[in-house]
């Protein structure tokens, strides 16, 4: 693990390279803009097939994604993971979210399983928090680790069209009563699981003393 440092001057911060270990295009453009300019993203290696997610929990599952592209890459690599915990639901999807409907589910059939599971459920009980775990990999082992939570209420129905996911029904305790998918992306990142994580990480890039860690192309990424 790397320890923090004071960050550097900003006329001496060097842009860090990193891989990005997801092969979601929502999800790579918003850890692109939560990183803000600290690093620069190559997309994730076309030839690297699935990375078997079957740790017990977000933090290993991340560093799972990360180790896999990093090896496979030659670079740094960054990835996340992110589990939503309904209280009604005994903490459920955690580390199932994003495959909730099944393999292959999209983000329709996630919400529609997890509204039906909790038809019937009072308003007050709907409690809930999504938790986002973001690491950074280097090839010679070492890694960045950060966390980001946030707590609300999984809506009755949809509501909104932007964000992806479980945006459209979740409503976090910090904002006014609207779903993320209601929000624009500068008030959703404020309160977010991932803007929280992302922000925390940059921070931490920020201060590693790594500079561009990855001088070379990687390989299969296309850039």
């Amino acid at each position: 693990m790397i320890g923090l440092a004071h960050p550097p001057s900003p006329s001496r911060r060097a842009v860090i390279r990193l891989v990005c270990a997801s092969a979601n295009p929502d999800k790579a453009a918003e850890i692109e803009a939560l990183l803000d300019g600290v690093a620069v993203l190559a997309p994730r290696p076309a030839g690297l097939g699935e990375v078997v997610e079957d740790a017990c929990d977000l933090e290993g599952n991340a560093r799972l994604k990360a180790a896999a592209v990093c090896a496979f890459a030659g670079a740094a690599a960054v990835a996340d993971d992110t589990g939503l915990e309904v209280d009604a639901l005994g903490g459920a999807p955690g580390v199932r979210t994003a495959r909730y409907a099944g393999e292959g589910a999209g983000y329709a059939d996630n919400v529609e399983r997890l509204l039906a599971e909790m038809r019937g459920v009072a308003p007050a009980e709907r409690t809930a928090r999504f938790r986002t775990v973001a690491m950074v990999v280097w090839p010679d082992g070492a890694e960045l680790v950060a966390a980001g939570a946030v707590e609300g209420l999984i809506a009755a129905e949809p509501r909104g069209i932007g964000g992806f996911g479980y945006d459209p029904v979740f409503v976090p305790a910090e904002g006014d009563g609207r779903t993320f998918a209601e929000m624009s992306d500068a008030a959703k990142h404020a309160v977010s699981h991932r803007g929280r994580a992302f922000r925390a990480l940059a921070l931490a890039l920020r201060g590693c003393g790594r500079g561009d860690s990855n001088p070379h192309t990687p390989k299969g990424t296309g850039t």
